[in-house]
């Protein structure tokens, strides 16, 4: 059990292997009401949704569920609607819960529905794929898509339970798995040089079947770990939490830009931390050869380190000024000065970050 430590919201991550399968167990003991509105996608439910579903029942849960689509572009107000209408016809109450089956598009929804039905309900997160694993299933923050923006809108609203099966990923496609491995080496930059080494160490980073099960458990640890101590230090993002968004700055932009469609969210993350670490060599924050260290592990993982073809450099930069964390018209940046530490500046010259992604073309 990893403990994330908050002034009145504290809560488990419960780590452990065919854990799916005690999910009504594991949420008997935190005095939750008897009605759950699991909610998925067709795919993942077809894995899991019916072991899911047994376990609730068997703990005395009177269970509800609703699919929404899979995908990125489906992070709408027309979901979240979906999922008031069900939550409304299966009348949930304000002691009632909404449980999260799937990645982190599922998590975000079901975490902003519960945030906002009835002000504010309880949801438990079951992430399905190593990026909600290591990354948006901890931390509380929810949200949906606006057609210019990522995550525009949305609320701080604590799980009372994340529970990771790692069991789960067998059936997590390669490029999905990719995704999340650039949440993990994220990681490693900004907060924990010994995972990034221990990445380093492996021969394989591609491909689950080629990751050792050790090294399976240390991601899932010490990304969890990274996490719960960055948040337990700032729950709001007024400060440190900020180091979070290595790479997302431009990775956010460039997900905007292509419609939420040709890239995963891990993949625009690669491409971004290689932006970010490349404009920290240019100024003078970060010595080559670790920026060179990175974009080797983002390679070795199957990630993409170019823009895709066809994304306009000066469009990137127009889509950084509506980035969430734009302060007083200043773009501010997360940019690494060692493996395992990070500054937030918004101190980034315009025509430093055009060379840099020039560059990247």
């Amino acid at each position: 059990m990893i403990n994330v430590n908050l002034p009145s919201n504290s809560y488990e991550i419960a780590i452990a292997s065919a854990s799916l399968d005690q999910l009504g167990e594991q949420m008997s003991g935190l005095q939750l009401g008897k009605k759950v509105l699991l909610v998925s996608n067709p795919m993942i439910f077809k894995h899991y949704g019916e072991k899911a579903i047994a376990s609730l029942k068997n703990a005395g849960f009177e269970v509800a569920s609703y699919n929404l689509p899979p995908g990125e572009r489906y992070k709408t107000f027309n979901s979240i609607q979906k999922l008031y209408d069900v939550a409304l016809e299966n009348r949930l109450e304000r002691s009632s819960t909404m449980v999260a089956l799937g990645g982190g598009v599922i998590g975000d929804m079901t975490g902003f529905a519960a945030a906002t039905w009835l002000r504010g309900i309880n949801v438990v997160q079951v992430p399905t794929t190593l990026l909600a694993m290591v990354d948006s299933a901890i931390g509380g923050k929810t949200g949906v898509n606006h057609p210019h923006g990522k995550n525009l809108i949305g609320a701080f609203h604590q799980p009372r339970r994340v529970l990771i099966d790692p069991e789960v990923l067998k059936t997590l496609p390669t490029r999905e798995f990719r995704a999340g491995m650039a949440e993990v080496i994220k990681y490693g930059i900004i907060w924990d040089a010994e995972l990034f080494t221990q990445l380093e160490a492996s021969k394989h980073l591609d491909q689950l079947r080629y990751v050792k099960a050790d090294l399976i458990t240390n991601i899932l640890t010490h990304s969890c770990q990274a996490k719960a101590d960055v948040v337990a230090k700032d729950e709001k993002e007024s400060g440190l939490r900020a180091i979070l968004n290595y790479g997302h700055t431009i990775g956010h932009a460039v997900e905007s830009l292509t419609g939420y469609r040709l890239l995963k969210h891990g993949e625009a993350v690669g491409i971004g931390m290689v932006a970010a670490g490349q404009i920290a060599v240019e100024l003078g924050l970060w010595q080559k050869e670790d920026t060179e260290r990175q974009n080797a592990l983002i390679q070795k993982t199957g990630l993409p380190t170019k823009l895709p073809e066809g994304v306009d450099i000066e469009a990137i930069i127009a889509a950084l000024q509506l980035d969430k964390k734009v302060k007083s018209g200043q773009v501010r940046f997360v940019l690494p000065t060692q493996i395992g530490a990070v500054t937030v500046t918004d101190q980034v010259p315009t025509d430093t970050i055009r060379q840099v992604l020039r560059g990247l073309h």
